[in-house]
């Protein structure tokens, strides 16, 4: 693959992503946004269409034509003190009773808490045979966005395992540039699962091209799935497919596989690109079109906190139009595992 692409320099320079090696500017979480980049047609997954062209034949279980990789980034469980006042408030202006006297008790009752939902969304998805991705963190107490201890959901982690869906680490804010807290952090969701785990992203996307996977690499990981701007939906380095990357500094290939992410909810909707619910389909609509063109795989980010109301039938409307496509619509291990 890397032969025949490196005789296009501006399709390698955009798939190694060049201009993220030694950076001088970053964003305020010390990420490389889409707004500093050079690249300015990131619906168009140009370096995939270019590989297509020259060989590269993805297939798929029962002769899918694509694959949906659907994840959930798992950052908050109890809600926070001002949630049930707020959130019940809005309910009650909206005349929804039944909801604002749930959500006022969701800090006290498990059953009641929205955002301990692991059961609701996989039988969610159960229902269009579909599988994914959930990345819990391990953080410490005083850790920069502690919110709940690992230790303390260890059967709804095995129930998620053992049930076919995947638990991946989330790893946090310091995590993206230190191989000594990457490996913590998985050694210890490793012990109260009870397994091995495979599957990386990392706390609001951040990454350092190509350090963090080189990282990953060191400490164990098969697969990362963290490779998307947080500020722009799209294909970051122009691929709609799996890749292994390739650091230019040193000339090698990196052990581990890249699934790219490719929209994540609260880019579309609430904190960068805002669009309103109409836009935001119109352009999640055209890239899983042009992903199943391509025979690629599109990675969808839900977070548990955004599977309520309005936000919920957005994640139910991506499910019904892809399996309508006939979409393999699966986990960054599942991926991982036919991809080798």
């Amino acid at each position: 693959m890397y032969k025949k692409l490196k005789e296009n320099e501006e399709l390698w320079d955009l798939f190694t992503r060049k201009e993220e090696y030694d950076l001088t500017f970053r964003d305020m979480y010390e990420r490389f946004p889409y707004y500093l980049s050079s690249q300015r047609d990131i619906f168009d997954p140009r370096v995939s269409k270019f590989l297509l062209e020259n060989g590269l034949r993805p297939q798929y279980p029962d002769e899918k034509q694509f694959a949906v990789c659907l994840t959930h980034d798992i950052d908050i469980i109890r809600p926070s003190r001002l949630y049930p006042v707020l959130e019940a408030s809005r309910a009650f202006v909206k005349g929804n009773l039944a909801s604002a006297i749930k959500i006022s008790c969701s800090r006290i009752n498990k059953k009641r808490n929205p955002f301990w939902n692991f059961k609701e969304i996989m039988e969610l998805e159960a229902k269009y045979d579909a599988k994914s991705s959930f990345y819990f963190l391990t953080l410490n107490q005083g850790e920069s966005d502690y919110n709940y201890k690992i230790e303390d959901i260890e059967d709804e982690l095995k129930t998620i395992s053992d049930n076919g869906w995947e638990v991946g680490l989330h790893g946090g804010h310091e995590s993206y540039n230190n191989l000594e807290d990457i490996k913590k952090k998985k050694q210890k969701l490793e012990k109260v699962l009870g397994k091995e785990v495979v599957g990386y992203r990392n706390h609001y996307l951040k990454f350092e091209t190509p350090n963090t996977w080189e990282l990953l690499s060191k400490a164990g990981f098969k697969y990362d799935s963290t490779f998307g701007y947080a500020d722009c939906a799209g294909f970051r380095n122009g691929m709609c497919h799996p890749f292994k990357p390739f650091n230019v500094n040193t000339g090698q290939q990196i052990d581990i596989l890249e699934i790219p992410l490719t929209i994540m909810d609260s880019t579309l909707l609430k904190d960068y690109m805002r669009l309103d619910f109409k836009k935001a389909w119109e352009l999640t609509k055209n890239l899983i079109d042009t992903v199943e063109k391509c025979n690629g795989v599109i990675t969808i980010l839900w977070h548990n906190t955004h599977m309520q109301e309005e936000n919920l039938e957005y994640y139910k409307k991506i499910l019904k139009y892809c399996s309508e496509k006939n979409a393999w619509l699966t986990s960054g291990k599942e991926i991982y595992e036919v991809w080798q």
